[in-house]
This record gives structure tokens, C-alpha cells and sequence, in this order.
């Protein structure tokens, strides 16, 4: 029995901010404000508005690791809870109900997981399983749905909540503006998803999923951890990489699938920024409305990490179409991940 999907839940955070307010504040690090050429680059993302943990005046200090994971801890868990409520009660479940609970976060550390911290206050069985996962990084959204999927095959009475959560505003440095962090500072944001997985009813059923990493790829993306936390690593150019190396990934995929790739919908992509949206429209040049979806949410909400490509799911689900769904997303590792949605 193929595992299904029963409920998608998504949340951000109560601060907005817009890019031109994020352009206005990472200016006040210098006396003159940011070159115009610098600040040009917040105009050209496909950012609109941002949602953040903090309000921010937090980020205009030099908060440690243990002040910034605080905060992780803390918001991470209340965003948690409440993705955790809509899904639920969307599937018409009830905590006691879900027999195992995978969590997808690599934005702070959490010991005990976060998962197994919402158990009492949720009221979830105390012998439901959890699985945390750590360090996918923006493919956890996709990868996440393997695993919990995975799980449902394992055992179809099984019902699994996918969680996922980011805080990615807790690795902003103020007064860091090397490229790296001025291009961060342009796309990232914070967000939490929530999935209700099961073999039960006729909804979106999850296909065949893969991973590909790339060998003598650690540097491309990550963290580096210091006195602050967890620093980006961001070193190599994304969007030739998707066009040189995860173009090909995928048509071995889809050939593997059985699917031809002009004849695929709309997919739901981790829409990573608007140059990697651009390299995955040339990828899918069949589709005369391009990844629509994909770059909404970008504009509406920014790159979250691993819950992004819940957010576009949600959107292309609402659609009601059918047919093949293909997913995608690119992390840390460096690593891709698809997979197929039967609708």
C-alpha cells in the first residue's frame, strides 16, 4: 500500500519584514549605508517579504550560540506545535492518533529532539515513535517525505506527522558583509511545515524518492560553527550546477519512472533563489507558465529551508490537478533529492 498524503499544515512566524526593510537594516552596519551595487541585489532576488523569529532589533547584536539555540529551542517548538495543530485536525486526527513523528530541522541543536519535547504538551502517546533528522539542510523537505513515507510502507497502520522547521534568521551576522552573507541576507527566512502521512483513503500517494550526492561536494553548502553558531557555507555557483549536474540526475530519474519529462505538470521545487528557479525553468522549458508556484512562494515568503517545498506542494495540490508530480530540492552534502506524487 502506497503511503498517502492526508494533511499539509504551513506557518511562519509573526515578524514580516520586507526586502526593502532588509536592505535598510543590514545598511546601518556602515556609516555610508550599502554601495549601490550591493544594495541593487536586494531588488533582483524574487524576494517580496520575509517572515523572521525575532523582532529586529535581536539581530542587531552579537547574540552567542546558547542565546541564538534559546531562541531555536523556544520558537522552533511553539512554530512546531502549531503546524502540528492544523495538520491534525485537517486529517481529522487526534494526537493520540499518530503512531510516529519525523522531525526535519538543521537550523539548531535540539537534545532531546523537538519531537520528543511535544509529546505531553501535545498529547501525543508516549510510544510513538520519533525520528529526528539533522543536516539536510533546504533537501530536507523532500527527503523528509521519503523517510515518513518509508516508514508508512514499513507498516501500513502506521500514521506519521512530518514535521519540518527552520530558523535560518538566526545565522544572520550583523556587520558581516562579505557576499556570502549579503546574498543569505537576501533570501533567507524562517518557517515550519506539517505533513499527516498514511495508507488510508484515496489522497496524493508518495512514488518512488532518490537521493544523489556528489562526491567532493562538502563545500558547496553547510555550516561552519563558532563563538556566534552556525555560519553559512556558500561557495559554489548553484545555478550552473543544477544545469551541469542535477539535469542530469533527474532525467536518469524520470527515465527510471517510466516518465517523460515534457509531458510532467508543474513540479514542486525548493525554490533555493531566483537564479536556481531560472536553471530549473530551462531544465523544464516545456512548461509555458514556468514554476509558478515555486517562485510565489519565494516572493512570499523567501527560502526557508526545508519547509519551502511544502509550501509549494500545498499550493500545487490546492490546484486539484492530476497526474504525476515531480519534486525536487538541493542541500547540504552535496546532495539532491526527488520524487514522484501520484495525484
Amino acid at each position: 500500500m502506497l503511503p498517502r498524503i492526508q494533511s499539509i499544515a504551513t506557518v511562519v512566524p509573526d515578524h514580516q519584514i520586507s526586502q526593502p526593510q532588509v536592505r535598510e537594516f543590514v545598511g546601518q552596519a556602515t556609516e555610508k549605508g550599502l554601495s549601490p551595487r550591493i544594495a541593487a541585489i536586494y531588488d533582483s532576488t524574487g524576494v517580496e517579504s520575509r517572515a523572521i523569529a525575532q523582532p529586529p532589533e535581536f539581530y542587531l547584536g552579537r547574540a552567542d550560540f546558547p542565546q541564538r539555540n534559546a531562541v531555536y529551542l523556544a520558537e522552533g517548538q511553539s512554530l512546531l506545535e502549531r503546524a502540528a495543530e492544523q495538520a491534525l485536525a485537517e486529517a481529522r486526527l487526534e494526537p493520540e492518533q499518530i503512531d510516529a513523528i519525523v522531525c526535519v530541522s538543521s537550523t539548531g541543536i535540539a537534545t532531546p529532539s523537538m519531537a520528543s519535547q511535544m509529546i505531553a504538551p501535545m498529547g501525543f502517546r508516549a510510544d510513538a515513535l520519533t525520528v529526528p533528522l539533522f543536516g539536510y539542510g533546504c533537501a530536507g523537505g523532500v527527503l523528509g517525505l521519503q523517510v515518513a513515507g518509508d516508514l508508512v510502507r514499513a507498516d501500513p497502520t502506521r500514521r506519521v506527522l512530518l514535521l519540518t522547521v527552520e530558523l535560518c534568521s538566526l545565522a544572520f551576522r550583523f556587520g558581516d558583509l562579505t557576499k556570502k552573507a549579503i546574498i543569505a541576507s537576501t533570501l533567507f527566512a524562517d518557517g515550519a511545515s506539517a505533513v499527516v502521512l498514511s495508507a488510508a483513503g484515496d489522497g496524493p500517494a508518495l512514488g518512488a524518492f532518490a537521493q544523489h550526492t556528489w562526491p567532493g561536494s562538502r563545500a558547496m553548502m553547510g555550516w561552519d560553527v563558532d563563538e556566534l553558531g552556525l555560519g553559512l557555507i556558500l561557495s559554489r555557483d548553484l545555478p550552473s550546477f543544477v544545469r551541469e549536474h542535477f539535469a542530469p540526475v533527474l532525467d536518469g530519474f524520470l527515465t527510471r519512472e517510466g516518465l517523460d519529462k515534457s509531458a510532467l505538470a508543474e513540479p514542486a521545487c525548493h525554490p533555493g533563489g531566483r537564479k536556481v528557479i531560472d536553471a530549473l525553468e530551462a531544465y523544464f522549458d516545456h512548461l509555458r507558465g514556468g514554476l509558478a508556484a515555486t517562485r510565489a512562494v519565494l516572493a512570499d515568503h523567501g527560502n526557508m529551508s526545508s519547509p519551502t517545498v511544502h509550501f509549494v506542494l500545498q499550493r500545487i495540490l490546492a490546484r486539484g490537478d492530476s497526474g504525476p508530480l515531480l519534486t525536487t530540492a538541493l542541500g547540504p552534502g552535496f546532495t539532491g533529492a526527488m520524487g514522484i506524487i501520484h495525484r
